[in-house]
This record gives structure tokens, C-alpha cells and sequence, in this order.
């Protein structure tokens, strides 16, 4: 086979997107997908952190939490009585900088 600059430059240009094309593919198989980069709040901060949502809500039962989230340090996902989700949002002193009523499960399944 002979390599001329012409042939050189098309198989670059071919490989060139064709990995193009394989990261972007593993991105959208990953990047959109928050639930993948989501982490659960480490165990030496679980119990304050869970403390302080619980406050906020007037109780109710912890159902989900998460570290370094896009909104703040932590974030606690907790369940009302009423069947209402609530997100509470702390910051690293474990302090409410937000809440967000996510409604309730039977809402929530039809999204």
C-alpha cells in the first residue's frame, strides 16, 4: 500500500472521528445520567446532616441523601406523613440554604 500524504491525512481524519464519536456516545451514556455521578452523604456526616433535614421538616423519614450536589454540599431527601418528598438542601456547617417540596410519590411516578 502506498501512503501518500493524501491517504494519511483521510485515515487520520477517519480515526479522528471515529473516537469523536466513541467519546461522545460514552458520554451520553453517562453524563446524562445524574443518578450515576449521585453520592451518598459519607457516614461520619450522615447523622448531622440527617439531624438537620429532619429539623427542617418537622420530621418525617430520610429516604435518600447526597454529597456535593449541583445545588449545595448536601442534600437529604426526606418523606412526610403525607406521602410529600421534600429536598433539603446544607451547606458544609450543615445549614439550610434551601428546601424544595418534590410533591408526592404517586406525583412523582408519573414524571
Amino acid at each position: 500500500m502506498n501512503l501518500t500524504p493524501k491517504r494519511i491525512a483521510v485515515v487520520l481524519g477517519a480515526t479522528a472521528v471515529l473516537t469523536l464519536g466513541a467519546v461522545g456516545g460514552a458520554y451520553a451514556l453517562t453524563g446524562g445520567d445524574d443518578d450515576r455521578r449521585e453520592q451518598p452523604i459519607p457516614a461520619a456526616d450522615l447523622e448531622q446532616a440527617e439531624q438537620a433535614a429532619l429539623e427542617e421538616t418537622g420530621g418525617g423519614t430520610v429516604t435518600e441523601t447526597e454529597v456535593d450536589d449541583e445545588e449545595s454540599k448536601y442534600e437529604v431527601e426526606v418523606s412526610l406523613e403525607d406521602g410529600t418528598q421534600v429536598d433539603v438542601q446544607l451547606d458544609t456547617d450543615f445549614q439550610v440554604v434551601g428546601t424544595e417540596d418534590d410533591g408526592t410519590d404517586d406525583e412523582s411516578d408519573g414524571e
